[in-house]
């Protein structure tokens, strides 16, 4: 598994990511074999948020519950949680009082002393950053929150949080996809009015992210467009499965390994994070890390995909 040092840390953490959102109705058995393959697989990072299962913190307590880690096996694991969505509105809360509660909240549920990293997880419009500030600072103090960075926020408002915020933001998760590149693909048609890929529709984030050493944790990655279900075997992507299956075939890896392959092929030094509870799909997107695409072979997914190469 390729791994790198998370700038703005001391974590060195894998290319893949295993996301655990969808863990509350697993056995402790299931549980421990999806932990056990990621384990397996050089993966030792794993993304929680509060909001995950039913009532909140769920996930991360049948996390904790179903793998009974000693304290020595959770120093060897980097834990991510995420805060700021209230489910009951809905709305988001980034107000200090919020952002502590929630972190009790998961270190209840995790039966862990610390957070490695903490997201403020969707953009709150009605932000002040002076009370993030003053949370981040408290917990970052108490040491219950050792690393910070926010998922989906563009760079104006993230600039704004940094304006306050002292800590190192040092990620953003962010949805991307063959299928949701924009912000790779953006940068591609830039002036070039008549294509609608040309507008810039995330003000930057990518360039930004690596202009200030953010890495950008891509979520969704098997995702296709307007609520299609994903887009490995769907019919309605018969040219990028076909880029995809052929390329599988050449490297003999699966379809899954493939996607990975073309998200990290990129540049930016960005992690994949995979919320499959299947351990042979996670092994199988893990072994995607190990594969570098040729410039040739990342720009026929990436136009089978459906952007354009003005």
């Amino acid at each position: 598994m390729k791994t790198f040092t998370l700038p703005g840390t001391s974590l060195t953490v894998p290319a893949v990511v295993s996301g655990v959102m969808r863990i509350q109705d697993k056995s402790d058995a299931e549980v421990r074999a999806l932990y056990d393959a990621a384990r397996e697989s050089g993966i030792d990072f794993f993304d929680h948020a509060d909001i995950y299962g039913d009532p909140m913190f769920a996930c991360e307590a049948r996390f904790a519950e179903a793998l009974r880690l000693s304290p020595a096996e959770r120093a060897e694991i980097t834990i991510q949680t995420k805060a700021g969505i209230v489910k009951e509105g809905p709305y988001f809360d980034f107000s200090y009082e919020h952002i502590l509660e929630s972190v009790d909240g998961s270190l209840a549920a995790l039966k862990t002393d610390y957070i490695d990293i903490l997201l403020l997880h969707r953009p709150d419009a009605l932000v002040e950053p002076e009370e993030v500030a003053r949370a981040f600072t408290d917990l970052e103090a108490a040491g219950k929150v050792r690393n910070f960075g926010v998922s989906n926020h563009t760079p104006g408002q993230i600039e704004l949080l940094k304006k306050f915020v002292k800590q190192p933001l040092v990620a953003n998760q962010l949805q991307l996809a063959p299928t949701h590149a924009g912000m790779i693909a953006q940068g591609a048609a830039m002036n070039m009015p008549a294509i609608d890929q040309s507008i810039t529709r995330d003000l930057g984030i990518l360039d930004y992210s690596r202009l200030h050493d953010m890495t950008v944790q891509a979520w969704s990655p098997f995702q296709a467009p307007s609520k299609k279900g994903m887009f490995l075997s769907n019919p309605e992507f018969p040219e990028l499965n076909a880029v995809i299956n052929d390329l599988a075939g050449s490297y003999g890896a699966a379809p899954e390994g493939i996607v990975a392959a073309w998200i990290l092929r990129h540049p930016a030094s960005m992690q994949v994070v995979a919320g499959t509870t299947n351990p042979d799909r996670l092994r199988a997107i893990a072994a995607g890390a190990d594969i570098t695409l040729t410039r040739p072979e990342w720009y026929a997914i990436y136009r089978a995909a459906g952007y354009i190469v003005p």
